[in-house]
C-alpha cells in the first residue's frame, strides 16, 4: 500500500513527534475509544508510538464476532526511525488482545513530487480454522481505508500547523 502526502518528509515526520497530533487523530479515527498509551521521542529523532482503538462489539461484522466476542482492541506500535538521507522507516505492530490475530509491517516515507510518500507493506496473520483467512481479506480493506484517512488526515494537520 502506498499514500502522497502534500508535506514533505520532515514536515510529516514532524508531525509523528506531536502528542497533539495524535491525540486529534485518534480522536478523528472512527473509533468507538482511542487512547496514546505511548510516545517516546529518542535523543536521536526516533518515534515510538502505541495506540489502543477500541470498536464496540455491534459494529463488527459478523465474521469477526464468531471468533471474538465483546469489543474489540486493536494495539498498535510503531517505532519510526530519524530521518536520515530525506527518509525515515518505520516497524509496525498490531494486535488484538485475546485474539489469534496480529500484523507485523514496515514503513518507508520518502520525498516524491510534491511532498512525500509512504509505502507500506504489512502482512495480517489470523489463526481462525476456516474463516482466518476471511477475517485477514477484511483486516486487509480496514488497513487501506485507513491508510487513507490517515493520509488525509496528516495532510490537512501539516497544512493547519506549519
Amino acid at each position: 500500500m502506498a499514500a502522497e502526502y502534500g508535506g514533505t518528509v520532515e514536515q510529516v515526520h514532524q508531525a509523528f513527534r506531536d502528542e497533539e497530533y495524535w491525540l486529534v487523530r485518534l480522536q478523528d479515527s472512527g473509533a468507538d475509544h482511542a487512547t496514546l498509551d505511548d510516545m517516546t521521542i529518542d535523543a536521536d529523532g526516533g518515534i515510538r508510538i502505541k495506540t489502543t482503538q477500541t470498536l464496540r462489539a455491534d459494529r463488527l461484522p459478523g465474521v469477526v464476532t464468531q471468533f471474538h466476542r465483546g469489543d474489540l482492541s486493536f494495539v498498535r506500535e510503531e517505532l519510526w526511525s530519524p530521518v536520515r538521507e530525506g527518509r525515515a522507516t518505520a516497524k509496525v505492530s498490531g494486535a488484538i488482545p485475546g485474539a489469534p490475530a496480529g500484523l507485523t509491517g514496515t514503513a518507508v516515507l520518502a520525498p516524491a513530487q510534491p511532498g512525500s510518500r509512504m509505502a507500506f507493506t504489512a502482512t495480517v496473520e489470523v489463526r481462525v480454522p476456516l474463516v482466518g483467512g476471511k477475517i485477514e481479506n477484511f483486516i486487509g480493506s480496514q488497513l487501506v481505508d485507513l491508510l487513507i484517512a490517515e493520509q488525509r488526515f496528516t495532510t490537512v494537520w501539516i497544512t493547519e500547523n506549519s
